[in-house]
């Protein structure tokens, strides 16, 4: 569902008023008078998260982010705090950039903090965004969309739940027993909530959820409101079939990664931004040397009629990944990359015409996609074409090797490179996983070892439930002068970058099964067909026999998304066993399957694995954590086996 954004107006006393609930966004009393009275102090806060590694707290409604601001601020002056804070928020109609910052002003004591969410503020699309604050010890997680379904799909332990919204009589929906249930699931031992509303049908509905609540004084001229405790998790039938697999969190935190790639050295970054050691071992001499070491690559996502789990997964792992590249320059990381735009034109006239559809279908906002014309489409581009398509302004270009060295250059003092040291073999002894090379030599050690070795995933037995195989891909690198068109990305059928360092990168073939290391002109002629195709006219001066090119080998899976998890333990799974349910191999993780969209997966892969192995919220819906867990593959061969019955 396309997400409306908040429309508001002042009330006569300057309070921010929704014209489309009638209902004011705080109370007239003072906004963080209420926050501190209500919702921290109504949880016992900050006294309960003193002396935490982590503290979570879970929102029902985001509005202007004062909850979220006077928590942080809390948070930020107590020196007895939780190592970290998730802060996760639901909001059906969020605030543009431009309205928070109207708003943020009546409140000057959280200007630095306000700016800082302002600044790592996402793209009002539906779904899960996750936002790094306060060097990444602060978590922000926002659902945009209905809270009933975000609620329903966050993988979340909350410690403490800030039950804040439009009033019941305005926003029953949020107030509903379906709400009050969720809540009591996503509780941790110990739970506890506040909010201001005293309502019998509010109290009545966490009672049946599992909260024992009680009155309490209210905020100013609110003469109560309501505190609880959650009473223990009640797991009803169905409860076993939403929730991820939940590996033991180490109490060591060390892990090794195989491979220095962008899926490798994303898991790296994210998992040393933690505060763990990580060894990354790869057999080359410096990073993103294999399938990740292409001139150019793009990122942006890949939109569809019905926005599947494809469509959902590019989109979110693309605004991820670019706000990813903004944190990393943030901290001095010279990677190349440039949002310059990504021009996808239609192959034909039916193409086209289901390219707009899915525009207006989506709704989303038109720097993320729109349809273009022909005509605007040969403005952006600089070269005549035949047919529009879609416009991302905001997506682009990306190296990835440097990408790669970014983030293992991020967090120096808890990276340590072992290049040229192929892995041999692994083993489990006790409870650390030991990586050997080929002369039986230990090269690391560590409770976690996470598999990121491209198509070298299936050189490890261990890892021989995934079905992965390895896809040739080959592209072809063509001279261009600073300034020469094309000036953004373009894609039919392939893509061509704009000129990057003297030379610009056409392609890519993609071929299973084809184990050819070096250039074939064979396939330099197909890369120049597809960048004909696209821009008729071009190619004329290219010859295939003298071009220069790239091979890489790329790991894919069966139906294109990537492998994100705890390796499953090979063996027969009983039909409509649960995901969550199906055994693992203890602390071994696999990245891999990336195909030709690594740069679109692997900063939220990094991310999701990172948080998967840590028991933090997760950055994706739950259905999305199913659609990239690797055991996924052993559940379809129980139920292709039972269709061939």
């Amino acid at each position: 569902m396309p997400i409306l954004p908040a429309s508001y107006i002042l009330a006569d006393d300057g309070t921010p008023y929704s014209d489309t609930f009638g209902d004011v966004y705080h109370s007239a009393a003072g906004a963080v008078g209420q926050a501190n009275h209500v919702f921290l102090g109504g949880n016992g806060l900050p006294a309960r998260w003193r002396g935490r590694d982590r503290f979570v707290i879970v929102e029902t409604g985001f509005g202007l982010g004062l909850n979220f601001l006077a928590t942080w601020a809390a948070w930020r002056s107590d020196p007895e705090r939780a190592a970290t804070l998730h802060f996760v928020s639901c909001e059906l109609h969020p605030f543009s950039v431009n309205d928070l910052a109207a708003l943020h002003a009546r409140w000057p004591e959280f200007a630095q903090l306000a700016a800082e969410l302002r600044a790592a503020w996402p793209s009002l699309t539906p779904g899960v965004h996750r936002l790094h604050l306060d060097d990444d010890r602060v978590f922000l997680t926002l659902y945009f969309g209905d809270a009933r379904d975000g609620l329903a799909q966050l993988d979340v332990r909350a410690d403490a739940f800030l039950l804040d919204g439009f009033s019941p009589a305005r926003n029953p929906d949020l107030w509903s027993q379906k709400v009050f249930y969720l809540l009591g699931r996503m509780a941790a031992p110990g739970a506890t909530l506040a909010t201001w509303s005293v309502a019998g049908e509010v109290r009545e509905g966490l009672r049946r959820a599992g909260f024992e609540v009680e009155k309490a004084p209210g905020f100013a001229g609110k003469r109560q409101m309501l505190r609880g405790r959650h009473l223990g998790r009640r797991v009803r039938p169905g409860d076993e079939n939403t929730a991820a697999h939940k590996p033991d969190v180490p109490t060591v935190r060390h892990a090794i990664v195989i491979g220095a790639g962008v899926a490798g050295s994303s898991a790296t970054e994210r998992l040393a931004a933690r505060g763990w050691t990580v060894d990354v071992i790869d057999a080359a001499d410096r990073p993103g040397q294999r399938a990740s070491g292409n001139h150019a690559g793009v990122l942006r996502p890949l939109p569809s009629l019905d926005d599947n789990r494809m469509s959902r997964l590019t989109r979110t792992g693309t605004l991820y990944g670019w706000r990813h590249i903004r944190r990393l320059r943030a901290r001095g990381m010279a990677l190349r990359a440039e949002a310059c735009g990504v021009l996808h034109l239609a192959r034909d006239a039916a193409q086209l015409s289901k390219m707009q559809s899915v525009v207006e279908r989506l709704a989303l906002p038109e720097s993320l996609l729109r349809f273009v014309d022909a005509d605007e489409a040969e403005r952006i581009g600089g070269w005549p074409v035949a047919l529009g398509g879609w416009w991302f302004s905001d997506s682009g270009w990306v190296q990835p090797p440097t990408l790669c060295a970014a983030n293992l250059a991020a967090h120096p003092q808890r990276v340590r490179s072992h290049f040229g040291r192929p892995v041999a073999q692994i083993e489990r002894v006790a409870d650390e996983w030991r990586a050997f090379d080929g002369d039986g030599c230990l090269i690391a050690a560590a409770p976690v070892l996470i598999l990121a070795a491209g198509t070298g995933l299936s050189d490890f037995p261990l890892a021989e439930a995934l079905p992965m195989v390895s896809a040739r891909g080959q592209v072809s690198l063509l001279e261009a002068a600073t300034g020469s068109a094309p000036r953004v990305v373009i894609c039919r059928m392939g893509y061509v970058s704009p000129e990057v360092d003297g030379l610009r990168c056409a392609g890519a073939t993609f071929d299973v099964g084809d184990d050819e290391t070096h250039l074939r002109e064979r396939d330099h002629r197909e890369n120049i067909d597809k960048l004909e195709a696209m821009l008729p006219g071009y190619t004329a001066d290219l010859d295939a026999t003298t071009l220069r090119g790239r091979v890489g080998f790329r790991p894919a899976s069966p139906d294109r998304l990537p492998m994100i998890g705890a390796v499953p333990v090979a063996g027969a799974v009983a039909p409509r066993t649960p995901l969550s349910a199906i055994p693992r191999q203890p602390g071994l993780y696999a990245l891999s399957g990336f195909g030709a969209r690594g740069l679109v997966w692997s900063a939220l892969a990094g991310e999701l694995l990172a948080s998967l192995i840590c028991g933090d919220p997760s950055p994706v819906e739950n259905d999305l954590i199913a659609a990239v867990d690797p055991a996924r593959f052993l559940l379809r061969s129980v139920r292709q086996s039972a269709t061939e019955d």
